[in-house]
């Protein structure tokens, strides 16, 4: 049905380059860089990660995943997530 809401939505933002200090993610890395983030949004829940653009392993953001219940906080979160990833000083999400 096209009036239902969408129970989930992925957004990508590729080449996004860290500033000063990087990103810190939840498995203990620090990247920086030219970096991808990617958001995850379940209907309940934003999943934001990292991973070095074009490369294969992603990494959970720091401060996620974030319990997030409407579609454009998700999609508001994704940009705070580039944001902070443009920030560096680790980058971490701060919802």
């Amino acid at each position: 049905m096209a009036d239902e809401p969408a129970s989930w939505a992925t957004w990508t933002t590729k080449n996004v380059w860290a500033g000063p200090g990087g990103v810190r993610t939840v498995e203990g890395a620090q990247l920086s860089g030219d970096l991808s983030v990617h958001t995850t949004w379940t209907g309940t829940e934003a999943i934001l990660t990292v991973q070095y653009t074009d490369a294969q392993d992603w990494f959970t953001l720091q401060g996620s995943p974030v319990e997030v219940s409407e579609e454009q906080t998700a999609r508001t979160l994704h940009q705070q997530a580039v944001e902070a990833v443009r920030a560096g000083n680790g980058g971490a999400l701060n919802p």
